[in-house]
């Protein structure tokens, strides 16, 4: 009995792009500031996650963010810590956790307070589709 076996990756899903992305943590301001000053001329489309290691909400959100990650890879994912970067928080109104902050061009073009997977997700696919738009849902 034989049988062929793919060793292949399967392709990305319509929309997507290959190429690798990761969470990218920021724990200091100086990590911030790079991170920004490279992404904030740019029209790739960014996703900052605030959160909290004390915040229930972030922790179950937390494999959420990573596997969008891995799926769109043409969008830069942070994930910045409010406790260990409150200024960074301040400067983007965070005032809720989790807080994803989604931004192009150093603007931003989106905001998702809360654990609301389903609504992150479909933000992301509109703002990657579109190079204009302007999301917010609290």
């Amino acid at each position: 009995m034989g049988g062929a076996f793919s060793t292949s990756k399967p392709k990305p899903a319509a929309g997507e792009e290959g190429g690798e992305s990761a969470v990218v943590a920021v724990h200091s301001k100086a990590k911030w500031d790079e991170l920004w000053d490279a992404h904030k001329n740019t029209t790739k489309l960014v996703v900052i996650d605030f959160s909290a290691s004390w915040c229930g909400p972030c922790k179950m959100m937390e494999p959420v963010f990573k596997e969008m990650a891995g799926r769109f890879t043409d969008v830069a994912f942070l994930k910045v810590d409010v406790d260990e970067l409150a200024e960074v928080a301040r400067t983007w109104r965070v005032e809720a956790m989790p807080t994803f902050v989604l931004a192009r061009g150093g603007e931003e073009v989106g905001r998702i307070v809360g654990a609301d997977k389903d609504e992150l997700e479909k933000t992301i696919n509109t703002l990657r589709s579109s190079s204009s738009s302007t999301a917010t849902t609290t």
